[in-house]
């Protein structure tokens, strides 16, 4: 995730036989929108005060509003799909060492040969 956005309010709801976890800053509007919209079995918890999504399905894991089947999977699967990847640490690659030019062999000089 890479905004700092905070809600104040999470839940779940299920929209043709999916439940989602939804996150929101107002309670009523948000209820509103989501029975205009069809959703069923809507469970949505005021939170203490304004987190970030991860924070808010932590508290919503242990909500007992929220120990039902259908919501305990649906942030459960949140937190998997969204939890920052850890970078698997790499191989350290062989050293290459540079190779030493090779000496320049000396041109000797052609000795006359006495006959």
């Amino acid at each position: 995730m890479a905004t700092n956005k905070t809600f104040s309010v999470a839940g779940v709801s299920t929209l043709n036989g999916v439940t989602k976890v939804r996150f929101a800053n107002d309670f009523v509007s948000r209820i509103k929108i989501l029975a205009k919209n069809g959703h069923e079995d809507v469970i949505l918890v005021e939170l203490d005060e304004a987190v970030s999504k991860m924070d808010a399905c932590s508290v919503l894991m242990q909500h007992p509003a929220m120990q039902g089947e259908t919501a305990q999977g649906a942030v459960a699967e949140w937190v998997v799909r969204n939890t920052p990847k850890v970078p698997k640490p790499r191989k350290a690659k062989a050293t290459v060492t540079a190779k030493k030019p090779a000496a320049k062999k000396a041109k000797q000089a052609a000795e006359p040969v006495a006959a």
